[in-house]
């Protein structure tokens, strides 16, 4: 039995007493504690694959702040990693694959992995975290999405132009569908395997779908979010497990997006959420969409732009906050603690 249900309730579109809040990126580097885990793990990756460390730093947050929910703490390179792409992470410069997908015979080789075998350490992250929970809030697991991961996959890491995925994009479709056939297969089995062992909502992270041109979008991401939703475990434990998609850059596809089979939205800070609610009706739940660079501001300064997104929004069901992309590593942890209780203070008192 969940303590502390509003996080579910709002991503179903029912009321709840205050807006529930919780921060992308919570257990990071933000954290003194959090640098700590990580500096007895040796590396990030490491602290990814022990789950007792992995349990440790999802916790972190909700020891210092009243959040509604738990995310777990992983990398959405898992998925490629488990295909023997080789994830390795280089200081100051981001993940790197060993081996991306550059020739037609690897594309053609490659295949979904079975999660309980290949990511075996997340499934095990997983359900030792919900048991730490104890009912407390609900745990969020995640995955890429299919487009986000082949970027990374064929780019080998970062990219400021992504001119390799785009040009097998424009020279050889039939390749990146089928990389995208793969790890759309992959994701599913993923998030439903995180699900069966305890995950009671999950989320897409599909950071890169923004840098492609609309045509592009509707054919290399979000037809194959829509596949994914259409394919996701709706219930468990005897209750509803919602699913929110997030595509940074995306709002000029805000009713495609909403309309893929999701139940809530993630928004980026760069367009309005009560202009989103008015596009979007009542089809999804939204999530979002404070600017991460506000928490670099005094502490008046966050409980204003966070009264003005919650005044945005409006009254009614189905609103997330959450800042409208991860929380900075240089981000001051009392700011955090500022904005948590101004969103559940002003929301609560709006009811």
């Amino acid at each position: 039995m969940l303590q502390n249900d509003t996080f579910l309730k709002a991503l179903l579109r029912q009321p709840t007493p205050y807006t529930p809040l919780w921060i992308m990126r919570q257990a990071g580097r933000y954290l003194p504690e959090y640098n700590a885990t990580r500096a007895r793990a040796g590396s990030f990756l490491d602290l990814c694959k022990n789950p007792d460390l992995a349990t440790e730093v999802t916790l972190q947050p909700l020891a210092r702040y009243p959040l509604d929910a738990a995310i777990l703490f992983s990398d959405i390179l898992t998925i490629p990693d488990a295909m023997g792409l080789g994830l390795y992470f280089s200081d100051g410069e981001g993940p790197k694959l060993e081996r991306p997908l550059r020739d037609e015979w690897e594309v053609r080789n490659l295949s979904a992995p079975d999660p309980t075998v290949h990511l075996r350490y997340v499934l095990d992250a997983v359900a030792q975290i919900r048991q730490a929970l104890s009912g407390s809030v609900p745990l969020i697991g995640f995955s890429g999405s299919p487009f986000t991961l082949a970027c990374y996959m064929v780019e080998g890491g970062g990219s400021d132009d992504f001119r390799h995925i785009k040009g097998m994009l424009y020279r050889r479709p039939d390749l990146l569908h089928r990389i995208l056939e793969v790890t759309t297969e992959a994701v599913i089995l993923y998030l439903n395997a995180q699900i069966e062992a305890g995950a009671q909502a999950v989320m897409v992270f599909d950071t890169w779908g923004g840098t492609l041109s609309s045509a592009a979008y509707q054919e290399f991401s979000l037809a194959y979010l829509s596949r994914i939703a259409a394919a996701l475990t709706r219930h468990a434990e005897g209750r509803r497990v919602p699913s929110i998609v997030f595509t940074k850059g995306g709002s000029l596809w805000l009713e495609s997006i909403a309309n893929a089979g999701f139940d809530a939205v993630g928004l980026d800070w760069t367009i309005d959420i009560g202009q989103a609610r008015h596009r979007v009706g009542d089809r999804v739940a939204l999530q979002g969409n404070m600017d991460p660079a506000v928490l670099f501001g005094t502490p008046d300064a966050i409980r204003r732009e966070v009264a003005q997104v919650l005044d945005s929004f409006g009254p009614g069901a189905g609103h997330v906050f959450n800042l409208g992309h991860g929380i900075s590593r240089f981000t001051d942890p009392e700011n955090v603690a500022v904005l948590v209780d101004a969103v559940h203070s002003l929301s609560r008192n709006s009811r």
